[in-house]
């Protein structure tokens, strides 16, 4: 797959009319390098913004007045959307949607597009649950698949490992070929995404969360978001709602 490539230099004439109508604009967006353009035209200083993954050293080097985010999938900042990528900006047209006409559409738009349901803005940009859907013809492909749909069962090395029929040794070896990384830290981001979806798309607390996505209590929750996300459920929860206000109101 081919990097994208803009050109060296924004075009100043483009990015002339988006410094005078962009301040008049009630939501403007950009998708994957588009946010350069936004930055040319200076409408992103002082705000958080996100571009695709390969331009993001470029983007904090040359625009320090931005507030360059290098993990998010999209961010929106005061009416102002950005998007990490191409298909980042299918997530981020997913939540405009919901913003001007509900879940429910987005939703439909969703399936019709044949879209996994949308993701938050915050969350990973190389998400685990999106990747194992593609995982059953690798070795361990089952087992990544069961455990995405058991996370309040015993996930243990040892017992993932015998699931597996292997050694624990063998298990975690061609676990971290498979994966870049330990059975552990595996688990712990599956269970951190499948929280933040329960988050941001149910009412249920805390507490419940916790339980359902296996880590038992809201404490242990607490920590693996402090330790991966560097805030707590509770914030990330606010954060994503607030976030999620409308910022037109929907359609007459």
């Amino acid at each position: 797959m081919s990097r994208p490539a803009p050109r060296r230099q924004p075009n100043p004439e483009i990015a002339s009319r988006l410094r005078t109508l962009g301040p008049q604009a009630e939501r403007l967006a950009s998708v994957c390098t588009g946010s350069l353009l936004l930055a040319e035209a200076g409408v992103l200083d002082g705000r958080r913004a996100t571009t695709h993954w390969s331009f993001y050293g470029r983007f904090a080097r040359d625009r320090p007045k931005v507030q360059v985010q290098r993990y998010p999938i999209f961010v929106e900042d005061d009416g102002i959307f950005t998007s990490a990528g191409v298909t980042a900006g299918i997530d981020l047209a997913l939540a405009l949607i919901e913003q001007d006409c509900g879940r429910e559409l987005a939703l439909r738009v969703a399936r019709l597009l044949v879209v996994f349901v949308r993701r938050p803005g915050q969350q990973a940009l190389v998400s685990i649950q999106l990747a194992v859907q593609s995982t059953r013809t690798t070795r361990l492909g089952d087992i990544r698949v069961w455990m995405a749909d058991h996370l309040d069962e015993d996930l243990s090395a040892a017992a993932l490992a015998e699931r597996a029929r292997m050694s624990p040794r063998h298990f975690a070896r061609l676990f971290h070929s498979e994966t870049g990384t330990t059975p552990g830290k595996y688990v712990e981001q599956v269970r951190v995404e499948a929280a933040q979806r329960m988050l941001t798309d149910t009412d249920d607390n805390v507490d419940r969360i916790a339980r359902l996505c296996g880590w038992g209590t809201a404490e242990a929750m607490r920590r693996a978001f402090v330790g991966l996300l560097d805030e707590s459920p509770a914030a990330y929860r606010v954060r994503h709602l607030r976030s999620a206000r409308p910022s037109l109101r929907p359609p007459a």
